[in-house]
Parts: structure tokens; C-alpha cells; sequence
């Protein structure tokens, strides 16, 4: 019989909407967490991490909590949940957090996000991840879980590299989870998870900013819907031209799963509208350079959305 697993310590690097919400619910369970604060980290230490969520609100009281990566100790698992607009600062971070046989576990949105960990993390050490989750950060210390909250993830793929150290600790991470109350499940097939997530994410964010609106007005208008529909099927068809096949059910699923959700404002909109650099490159550039050359053929409205969110990013960055 094999000997039972020695407990993980994790570390939250962005401990907000996904990361203090995932976080919270981990070490109420149990597990040892360890969260990266910044600006909120004297009102945390104090008053604790308050979560008010669709599974039950609560109070994290004491949690551990730190200003700065030197402070905290180094973790066998590290849970990425910054913008990926911020992913330079992980090259400097991550170094003195992970354990050395320590995994990271990326929980970003987008495609390829998980190369910015691997300029610092050796191969077969880096897992990435998909929340389907409707949470936003509301004051500080203070996360609001609106609707649902599913996370799928599994190793970054690479040819040639073994994968045992990442789905080994891969799958203790979806135990803590699942005893936490968290929806987590391992996926063999990270690509096909994150096109997927893609189905949503480029429609919703996307179209939230350039129409100004949540997604009961977009679902709500018929321009607005048949918009939606058009960047869902290309994202699809998008995934096709990258070798990865998705059932063309999951078009009209991706409709109805935001049809039954609750009125949303999606990250990319909360940014926009707080002149915060926006997450377009992971969401929308990195997928139309996956697809290359027949990106305007296959994805043309995809393709003018990724021109007009760099538009306004860039008047974001400039006046920042």
C-alpha cells in the first residue's frame, strides 16, 4: 500500500476575485495557505478575508498573509491568479516561493498563458486551469461569488517532457479541492479545456467593452445575441484550425449557460471602466497567433474585436 501523500502548502499570488475566493475556501478546509497581499493586506490581517458566496458566506479569520514574496515561505504548490497583464513580475516571484520539486498552477484566462511561467519554472512543473466562475472583488478583503464557480485544469503540454511530477501533485490538488467544496476536476487535455473556456470569454469580455454592456443586455439585445454567436462559432472553428475539436454542441451551450447565469459584469468590462490595462493579448491575441496566417479568413470578427480592444488598451497604458 502506498504511504498517504504529505499534506501541500500553497501560496495565492493574486488574491482577489478567483485567487482570495479559491484561497478562502481551501484553508477553511484545512490546507496551509499562504496569500500575497498587497494594498489590502493590514484591513486582511486584520478583519480577516470575508466571502460572500453562492455556496454559503463566511469569514477567513487569521489567514496568513504577506506584503512581499521574500516573506513567504516556499510552497509546494503555487496558485497564479494575477492579470496576466502582470505576468512580468513572476519572473522575479516565483523563484523565491516554489519549492524546488514545487508545481504552479496558473489560473488565468486566455491561451499560452502558462509560457510566462515557464521561463522560471522548469518543465513538467507547470499545470494551467480554467474558471468557469462568476466572482468579483467588491471592497477590500471582500469577495462576491455571484454563480458558479468550476475549475478544470491540467499539465502543460509539452513534446518530449514527462508529465508524472505535475499529474501526480496535480491530482492531490483536485482532492484538496473537492474536500474544500471547490468543483474541481483534472483534465487530460489542457488545450481543449482552455479553447473551450475561449468559447465565452472572447465574446463576453470582448463585446462587454466595445458594446458598454453586462451580458443579460448583450443576450438581451438581437444584434447583441447574433454578435455573441458569430465570435462563439469562430472561436470554434478557431480551435479546429489549431488541431483541437470541440462537439459543435458546446456553440449553443455556451448560449445557454449565460442565458441561465446571473446578470455578469465580466473582468475585462471592470477593468475598461476603472482605466486598468486589459487582459486582450491572453484572451484575443494569443489565440489569433495560435491560428496564424488564416486568422482572417477563419476568424474575422475576431480579428476587428482584437483591433478595437487594442485600441482602447492602448489609450489605457498611454494615459496610465
Amino acid at each position: 500500500m502506498n504511504a498517504p501523500a504529505e499534506p501541500l502548502r500553497y501560496a495565492i499570488l493574486g488574491s482577489g476575485a478567483v485567487g482570495g475566493l479559491y484561497g478562502a475556501m481551501l484553508a477553511r478546509s484545512g490546507c496551509d495557505v499562504h496569500f500575497l497581499l498587497h494594498s489590502d493586506y493590514e484591513h486582511v490581517r486584520e478583519n480577516g478575508l470575508r466571502i460572500d458566496s453562492v455556496l454559503g458566506d463566511f469569514v477567513l479569520e487569521s489567514p496568513q498573509v504577506y506584503r512581499s514574496v521574500e516573506s513567504m515561505p516556499k510552497c509546494d504548490v503555487v496558485i497564479i491568479a494575477l492579470k496576466s497583464t502582470r505576468n512580468a513580475l513572476l519572473d522575479d516571484w516565483l523563484p523565491k516561493v516554489v519549492a524546488d520539486d514545487g508545481v504552479v498552477l496558473t489560473l488565468q484566462n486566455g491561451l499560452n498563458v502558462e509560457a510566462d511561467v515557464r521561463r522560471t519554472v522548469s518543465a513538467g512543473r507547470v499545470l494551467g486551469g480554467c474558471c468557469f466562475l462568476c466572482s468579483n472583488k467588491v471592497g477590500p478583503g471582500h469577495i462576491h461569488h455571484l454563480d458558479y464557480g468550476r475549475i478544470a485544469f491540467g499539465a502543460y503540454q509539452e513534446a518530449g517532457v514527462d508529465q508524472s511530477k505535475a499529474e501526480s501533485v496535480g491530482h492531490q490538488i483536485e482532492a484538496d479541492m473537492q474536500s474544500a467544496g471547490i468543483d474541481a476536476n483534472w483534465s487530460d487535455d489542457l488545450a481543449k479545456t482552455r479553447w473551450r473556456k475561449l468559447m465565452w470569454n472572447i465574446p463576453f469580455n470582448g463585446l462587454s467593452v466595445v458594446l458598454d454592456a453586462s451580458t443579460d443586455q448583450i443576450i438581451g439585445s438581437k444584434p447583441g445575441r447574433e454578435l455573441a454567436m458569430q465570435l462563439i462559432a469562430e472561436v470554434h472553428a478557431g480551435a479546429k484550425a489549431c488541431g483541437v475539436e470541440i462537439d459543435e454542441k458546446a456553440i449553443r451551450a455556451t448560449m445557454e449557460h449565460t442565458e441561465t447565469m446571473v446578470p455578469y459584469d465580466s473582468s475585462m468590462r471592470l477593468d475598461f471602466l476603472a482605466k486598468r490595462p486589459m487582459e486582450v493579448e491572453a484572451i484575443l491575441g494569443n489565440p489569433l497567433r495560435a491560428i496564424g496566417e488564416q486568422a482572417s479568413t477563419i476568424t474575422p470578427a475576431i480579428s476587428m474585436l482584437y483591433q478595437q480592444l487594442s485600441f482602447f488598451n492602448e489609450a489605457i497604458c498611454r494615459d496610465a
